[in-house]
């Protein structure tokens, strides 16, 4: 199969990424999906690997069935394809099964991991459930016995979630997976999980501030890169992990645990590395140009992610049009060339939406790359200014 190639536009977020991860071999995107979903959303197999083979053809992924129009009963006849798609490429993609709490998910889940499931996948928004239900409980019973990781949804859309915190730290044995960097409560299940010992949060979010603010909460070895697929995709989720990442600090090797070493081990039934200390501040220097651009770029993505399923890419056009206004600084300072280069990404991303509809999407890369720039800029120019 051939590689998919990367768009064009992409080619100085590749070039930078090359350099935040010499060795892009290791890498395991921890959140991803086959098939189709009720909002119209779906990816194949050669999409998807031909996807992940942009960021190198030996990256891995945890992959798992989207919320499928054929679900019932319990999910098996998404999970069977996502084992068979799994096993047309060997040593490439790990299949998690997906449970429905309401729907046998004990027997499911057994008849999935003895078929070769590499770990379970919950999302309590689309099946509307909660964690403290003896159904919740009896499945972390099950990936406990059974030395498998569950990743939960835990992005938008859901309430407090303080029962799954009660339940996980009921079951420290279990692996946890948070996805979307627990925006749905990240500050709640950062402070309470802070002691446990195999918890960890993937980088599939929106907003790069939410991927920022994850290093001010939580151990870096306790962050893992996602990119979401089919709604996001790896270099660009990947670029915007290793960015914040090397805002905050990290060198090659931490950065290599982001990008896979880290769902490396959970996969391989390893203990995470020890934990250290976040490495960002919780108040941190901001360029208020940076903030302006960036700002622009939330409200432009919000707009278009809104408007669906399926999102309309126009929508984001007048917000883009204001963050290139603000990247028109005359007086920029430090920043200038930062400016100029979220400006370049940003016209882009205009010629995109004015596309076909495939190629408009590939402007929401551009703007999520965009905007972690925009987020992550401000600390390297001001160490630069300290020395």
């Amino acid at each position: 199969m051939a590689v998919e190639p990367t768009p064009a536009v992409y080619a100085t977020l590749a070039a930078e990424l090359l350099e935040l991860l010499p060795d892009p071999t290791g890498v395991v995107d921890a959140h991803t999906h086959l098939g189709a979903d009720e909002d119209g959303q779906s990816l194949g197999l050669e999409r998807h690997l031909g996807l992940l083979d942009q960021v190198d053809e030996a990256a891995r992924a945890c992959v798992f069935a989207l919320h499928d129009p054929e679900r019932r009963p319990a999910y098996r006849t998404p999970n069977d394809r996502v084992l068979a798609w799994a096993a047309e490429a060997p040593g490439r993609l790990y299949p998690f099964c997906r449970l429905d709490p309401a729907d046998d998910p004990v027997s499911e889940g057994e008849r999935c991991l003895a078929l070769g499931a590499r770990g379970i996948k919950l999302h309590p928004r689309a099946q509307s459930f909660g964690f403290d239900t003896p159904a919740a409980t009896a499945i972390f019973e099950l990936a406990g016995d059974a030395g498998v990781p569950i990743l939960i949804h835990a992005g938008r859309g859901m309430g407090p979630m303080d029962a799954l915190a009660d339940l996980a730290l009921r079951h420290p044995q279990v692996p946890l997976v948070l996805a979307h960097g627990a925006i749905a409560d990240q500050g709640m299940l950062a402070t309470r999980l802070a002691d446990h010992p195999a918890v960890v949060y993937d980088t599939s979010c929106f907003s790069p501030f939410d991927v920022v603010e994850l290093f001010a909460r939580v151990p870096a070895e306790r962050i893992v890169f996602a990119s979401d697929m089919p709604y996001g995709r790896p270099v660009g989720a990947l670029f915007v992990a290793l960015r914040v990442a090397a805002y905050a600090g990290l060198d090659v090797e931490g950065r290599a645990l982001i990008a896979g070493g880290t769902m490396t081990a959970l996969l391989e039934g390893r203990p995470p590395p020890p934990p250290t200390p976040p490495p960002l501040a919780a108040v941190r220097p901001a360029s208020g140009r940076l903030s302006r651009v960036g700002a622009y770029l939330l409200m432009g993505f919000g707009a278009a992610i809104g408007s669906g399923p399926p999102p309309d890419p126009a929508k984001a056009l007048p917000m883009i049009a204001l963050a290139r206004a603000a990247c028109r600084d005359p007086d920029a300072g430090a920043f200038a060339a930062t400016l100029e280069r979220i400006d370049g990404l940003l016209a882009d991303a205009e010629q995109l939406i004015a596309g076909e509809r495939e190629q408009a999407l590939v402007a929401f890369g551009l703007l999520m790359a965009a905007g972690a720039i925009a987020a992550t800029e401000p600390l390297a120019a001001h160490r630069e200014s300290a020395v």
